[in-house]
């Protein structure tokens, strides 16, 4: 983190709350204030040459809106400001502003602001504050912070330079004694209802319902409105070269889910591998999964159970780095992650097993350094899975992609990829070809 050079007076002034009572110097202001944050470009292009694939509720050629993926290309952006200052020796006032979704259509989930420059002229975005809270660190080896905040747990992101971010208003607090680092949170108020990738029910499945039933689940309360309690504990254990971490989370009246998980890496003879292994289980409230079935159809896609297991490989030799990871998710379901970022679920380009049931999911990377700072890789993903609990539809998604990334310094990093996307889906009968896409990406990090 950086202090800041230059600061005018009307940010120092927001920045630290001064008034005519208690006015100080300009350089008293600012001495102790810091500064973080990320400026993200991102530009993506797909063309998907399918428009006739019809998949609704885990049934093929139901009479609903097509889910196919049309053309599309846009200008995203997402621009953060972190702002800290210290109160005394033991309080820090914690501050983060997010520019991103546009102004008039502004949805609270701090992720990029979406430009179509196919059917849009320019547009401006807003600006969202997201997190306003007091660290206090008194206590020796213990962090607690009170206020709006990030959501810091397996199953959510609570900062992302290039995607939506999860926050609450509440207490977290974390302690280390050893080896071992315990933490507990409590949130009265959340921005889910905003932020989910995964609604209750399977929602980020394209085989999920159309827009008007969505509305429907969401009036009746049957998926997060943000405004449930939150609670969480963790213990997270170092030994030796492994870490182990063990999670509980519950929303009130909505579902509860524990995860476990293990990483290791090593270094054997020049080449360094490493492990990352998790199981998460996440179960809905009955009353919540039986409503949520009563909106889709009887043969909806909302199921009491939902489970993931996943393992990743990585190792790299020399200029070469390669890397292989696998998961499974349950027969009844697969939403196991607030957010498809999450550490709770496996996420590819264009592919996760978030709300995925019956899935698996494997995911093959091979690289290799040209320069120092530039690496080309070749990217495989493929994915099977039924399209709802007891669907007797198959549904099969994989993509392959190149990308080229180059990092011109420690805060300049930029990548492009370029690959195919296809989704098919099949029953007994027939299969229909929802997605065969072309797409491509340019992103441009600056972090500070």
């Amino acid at each position: 983190m950086k202090k800041i050079a230059k600061l005018s007076l009307v940010a120092a002034v927001a920045v630290m709350g001064l008034t005519t009572a208690n006015a100080q110097p300009l350089e008293e202001a600012i001495k102790n204030v810091e500064v973080t944050g990320s400026v993200v470009y991102r530009y993506n292009d797909n063309s998907n040459d399918t428009t006739a694939g019809s998949l609704y509720n885990g049934k093929l050629g139901a009479d609903k809106k097509d889910l196919s993926k049309e053309s599309s290309a846009t200008n995203n952006y997402k621009v953060a400001l972190g702002l800290s200052s210290k109160v005394n020796d033991d309080v820090k006032f914690n501050s983060r502003f997010v520019v991103g979704a546009p102004t008039s259509t502004g949805t609270g989930d701090a992720g990029f602001a979406s430009l179509n420059s196919s059917e849009n002229g320019d547009q401006n975005v807003g600006t969202e504050l997201t997190n306003a809270y007091f660290g206090y660190t008194g206590i020796k080896n213990t962090t607690v912070n009170v206020g709006k905040q990030g959501l810091t747990t397996p199953w959510t992101v609570a900062v992302d330079s290039d995607g939506n971010e999860q926050t609450g208003t509440g207490i977290l607090a974390l302690s280390t004694v050893g080896p071992v680092t315990l933490a507990a949170a409590y949130f009265n108020q959340t921005n889910l209802n905003n932020s989910l990738d995964a609604k209750l029910g399977g929602f980020a499945n394209d085989t999920s319902p159309d827009e008007d039933i969505i509305d429907a689940a969401v009036v009746k309360g049957n998926v997060l409105d943000g405004s449930e309690d939150i609670a969480t504990i963790g213990a997270i254990v170092v030994a030796g070269p492994v870490t182990i971490d063990a999670w509980y989370l519950d929303a009130q009246d909505k579902f509860d889910s524990y995860t476990v998980g293990a990483k290791s890496s090593l270094d054997l003879s020049g080449v360094k591998l490493g492990i990352d292994a998790r199981y998460a289980s996440l179960s809905l409230d009955k009353s919540v999964a039986v409503a949520l079935k009563d909106v889709i159809s009887a043969n909806g896609v909302a199921e009491e159970d939902n489970s993931i297991a996943k393992l990743a490989l990585t190792a790299k030799a020399g200029i070469f780095d390669a890397k292989v990871a696998y998961a499974m998710t349950g027969k009844e379901g697969g939403l196991t992650a607030l957010d498809n970022d999450a550490t709770t679920t496996l996420l590819g380009w264009s592919i996760t097993s978030n709300g995925k049931a019956d899935a698996d999911y494997w995911q093959v990377v091979a690289g290799v350094d040209i320069l120092s700072n530039l690496n080309l890789s070749a990217n495989y993903g493929n994915i099977q899975y039924i399209a709802a609990a007891n669907s007797t539809v198959d549904v099969e998604e994989e993509e392959i992609y190149a990308q080229l990334m180059y990092k011109m310094s420690k805060n300049l990093n930029t990548y492009v990829r370029y690959g195919t996307y296809t989704k098919e889906a099949s029953d007994n009968t027939s299969s229909v070809d929802i997605n065969d896409d072309v797409r491509g990406r340019l992103q441009v990090e600056y972090t500070f």
